[in-house]
């Protein structure tokens, strides 16, 4: 591939993305922060986007608003947060601030490790995520979880979600290495 193909297509992408958020990306995470999951957002929604970009857009939402965390929030209670303010000089030309805030996390959370669970033995965690309700197991379904354990805040969806899934008899929280011991 040539450079201007890559170009061409880093290009594309880029401002697939941009037209995604511009058109969408607000109702994406407002729908989010009401508790739908991604398959009920993709049905409301009126633009049509891929269930992939809408579940990486709530991933990404949920990772800024501290529902989801990539660390322990026990052993680090703050999360550093970096948006962008519109500033405009008496000239008239606009720019950005880059605004940086320590966001305190508070409530409690549950380790999850679904990613590791749908990779490693893909049927075995789908049959025990069929015992779910359907709005639960397009939850689950619908991120984009990665392969180390995340942080989910422990709310009534994430408590429902563990107890089906510890009730079908293994725990869905910890790794296998502590099960085996």
């Amino acid at each position: 591939m040539s450079d201007n193909q890559k170009e061409g297509t880093y290009f594309q992408k880029a401002l697939a993305k941009f037209t995604v958020e511009f058109a969408a990306g607000d109702a994406i995470r407002l729908l989010s922060d009401k508790g739908f999951n991604v398959e009920e957002i993709h049905d409301k929604l009126s633009f049509p986007v891929a269930r992939k970009t809408i579940g990486e857009l709530v991933w990404s939402h949920y990772l800024d608003n501290g529902t989801i965390c990539l660390f322990d929030p026990e052993r680090q209670s703050k999360k550093l947060v970096t948006s962008y303010k519109k500033v405009q000089n008496s000239y008239g030309k606009v720019s950005f601030l880059q605004v940086q805030k320590d966001i305190r996390l508070t409530g409690e959370y549950v380790r999850c490790d679904f990613g590791k669970r749908l990779y490693c033995n893909r049927e075995e965690f789908l049959d025990r995520i069929n015992r779910l309700d359907e709005r639960d197991r397009n939850y689950v379904l619908g991120l984009p979880w990665p392969l180390e354990p995340v942080y989910h805040i422990k709310d009534e969806r994430m408590m429902r979600i563990i107890q089906i899934l510890e009730g079908s008899g293994e725990e869905m929280t910890k790794d296998n290495s502590e099960k085996s011991e």
